[in-house]
């Protein structure tokens, strides 16, 4: 039996996102050309590029051992996997994009319940259908091949349901949202039965735990600065951190070398503060992994 594994790789927009992470998990994954099956330095690992759309059915089928996919397509799909993780990161950040349900900003619909009666496009076809009909709310779903918010600004149908990260694109289209109906991000997934290989399983277990320690370090960076043992208690007391940060009493010194892991949205508030606090020689470095 061949215990290579077979990884599907997102197709699309979140293609590159994607090998960026691999890359910064230890992997690197070259894309030649037109081809379906990028190289990668892994002996143990067969990749195919494959749209997020329809990663979960092949990897339910078993064309495919594992894959990246959004939690929205496994729901499209309904499928039968095994999730392995959630992998919160996009083409544009690292939060959860959203489905939501979109109209022309200066239409009378406020609410889900005033589409009644309406024509509404989107791609995620099937849940959009029971989304609505769980609601109770009668509406005429038709699939959208793309450009949907066009669909609506050009009176084709009367609303929209798209995905979204920061808005941007609907309020370009001068639209607006009325509803948000799920909140998608990525999932590691797995065949069952690759899922109960021992071998298979160890490699999916292996790219798991790395990932989500490269997405880990992308929210952190590492710092460090010396400290004179007078301002030693002030500069922790500033420090958020994993853990209390590492001390270290520099040679025949009162100085001491301080260092921790921060989050990086709040260095730059903290580098000032930790300079009118006494610290000096504070140098931040980026962060590959934090297990």
């Amino acid at each position: 039996m061949d215990d290579k594994l077979k990884l599907g790789i997102p197709k699309g927009s979140l293609q590159n996102s994607t090998i960026d992470l691999f890359r910064k998990s230890g992997w690197k994954i070259n894309v030649n050309g037109r081809s379906y099956f990028p190289d990668i330095n892994d002996d143990d690992i067969e990749c195919t590029l494959c749209r997020a759309q329809e990663m979960s059915v092949y990897v339910e089928k078993g064309t495919l051992d594992a894959g990246l996919t959004g939690k929205d397509w496994i729901a499209e799909n309904d499928s039968d996997i095994h999730v392995v993780s959630d992998l919160i990161y996009s083409k544009v950040s690292q939060k959860p994009a959203r489905w939501v349900v979109a109209v022309p900003k200066d239409s009378p619909y406020r609410t889900i319940e005033d589409l009644a009666g309406k024509k509404i496009a989107t791609e995620l076809l099937k849940y959009s259908k029971c989304f609505f009909a769980e609601k109770g709310i009668d509406v005429d779903i038709e699939f959208s091949w793309g450009a949907t918010e066009a669909k609506v600004v050009s009176g084709l149908v009367d609303a929209v349901v798209e995905i979204t990260e920061t808005e941007s694109t609907i309020r370009a289209h001068n639209l607006r949202v009325i509803h948000e109906m799920m909140e998608t991000h990525t999932q590691l997934i797995a065949n069952h039965d690759a899922w109960n290989n021992p071998e298979k399983r160890r490699k999916i277990e292996q790219i798991s735990l790395l990932l989500k320690g490269a997405l880990l370090a992308g929210r952190l960076v590492g710092i460090k600065m010396n400290v004179e043992k007078n301002n030693l208690d002030k500069i922790v007391g500033l420090l958020p951190s994993l853990h209390a940060p590492t001390v270290a009493r520099l040679y025949q010194s009162d100085w001491y070398a301080v260092e921790s892991v921060v989050d990086s949205n709040i260095v730059r508030d903290l580098i000032p503060m930790l300079l009118a606090n006494g610290a000096e020689g504070i140098i931040e470095y980026p962060l590959n992994k934090v297990i």
